[in-house]
């Protein structure tokens, strides 16, 4: 069994290869390091960092030379911009890797005879809905950039199917969390924020009331789908999320127990977290203020229910115990740092 994954030195992307490593399958990592981390790439029993290749999906002779190598059974396609500050500051790169470099894949796992490929796709897709919780079938397409690169990933993804009888599976994440969640990058996720604001004694500052609700699934959860997609044929897309959602505040208050501190948070309006993105306010067309304040403030809540029915999946993590692995890890990680 060989499995290609790329963006292997990401968060999903590095938890998905040492579960994998672990079950004796054969890995082809790549990652061309634009947001992946070598530390991501080191766990307590295999460090990977000598295996992954620096390669970009848009490479059409490295990605075409890879697959020309050996067979490979599964493609996990796990590379991609997801900020979306970054896809709206730089729409042409975020189309160029989301979609562009996903095609890539898609062709050479045509001409080479891959049995599946597992896109990473997204709940952003789900942006503009007002009726929850969302079901994969029906749903109003998005409005901004990330979002609508991996809707149009989606729409190719089944172009291939329907036109060569490939299989693929997009699994639309929702807001992932675990270890290696990427708390050194400039702008984090939000758990991976709070956790590093409180573990340096920090206020941290959240935006508009903190009562915006989102879903979250653990990483162990969304492998455990990753994996059981693999067994059926055509094109599928399947929501990825706990079928629960939590407030900012409530997310807050549980890692706060976890780590016994009490730091009470700031809050700031929602135009605070735009303004580190002046661009975005440039030229004739600046952005609407209804849509940075509608991202900032926005409802998330995904039906899992068709994953359990033809998957037979559930995920196994509460939001509590998900979040004692992830402080656990990430202090280690900043441990290690203040130990430098």
């Amino acid at each position: 069994m060989k499995t290609l994954i790329t963006g292997a030195a990401g968060f999903i992307g590095s938890q998905l290869a040492h579960r994998l490593w672990k079950q004796g399958e054969e890995l082809v990592l790549i990652d061309n390091y634009s947001y992946g981390r070598e530390d991501n790439l080191i766990f307590e029993d295999h460090d990977f960092r000598a295996e992954v290749m620096n390669m970009d999906i848009r490479d059409k002779e490295g990605i075409a030379s890879i697959f020309k190598a050996g067979d490979i059974d599964f493609v996990y396609n796990i590379a991609g911009i997801a900020p979306l500050p970054d896809n709206q500051l730089n729409p042409q790169e975020a189309i160029d890797v989301n979609l562009v470099g996903f095609v890539n894949i898609l062709e050479n796992a045509r001409i080479y005879g891959v049995k599946k490929v597992i896109q990473a796709s997204t709940n952003a897709m789900y942006e503009n809905e007002t009726e929850f919780p969302t079901t994969e079938d029906s749903f109003k397409v998005p409005t901004l950039i990330y979002p609508n690169t991996k809707y149009a990933a989606e729409r190719f993804a089944q172009s291939y199917c329907d036109t060569y009888g490939m299989s693929v599976t997009c699994l639309r994440f929702a807001n992932v969390y675990g270890p290696h969640v990427d708390c050194l990058r400039k702008q984090p996720p939000f758990v991976a924020y709070m956790v590093r604001e409180l573990y340096y004694n920090r206020t941290p500052i959240f935006h508009s009331t903190g009562e915006q609700r989102r879903d979250y699934i653990y990483v162990e959860d969304l492998i455990d789908l990753a994996i059981a997609v693999r067994k059926t044929s055509g094109f599928d897309a399947v929501n990825v999320s706990s079928n629960k959602n939590y407030s900012v505040n409530e997310m807050y208050q549980i890692a706060q127990d976890i780590m016994g501190i009490t730091i009470k948070a700031d809050y700031a309006s929602d135009a605070h977290y735009w303004e580190k993105y002046p661009a975005l306010f440039e030229g004739k067309y600046p952005i609407k203020e209804s849509i940075l304040n509608h991202e900032i403030n926005k409802y998330s809540l995904c039906d899992n229910s068709y994953a359990y029915e033809k998957y037979g999946w559930s995920p196994k993590f509460s939001m509590e115990d998900g979040l004692k692995e992830l402080i656990k890890a990430e202090c280690k990680l900043l441990d290690s740092l203040e130990e430098k």
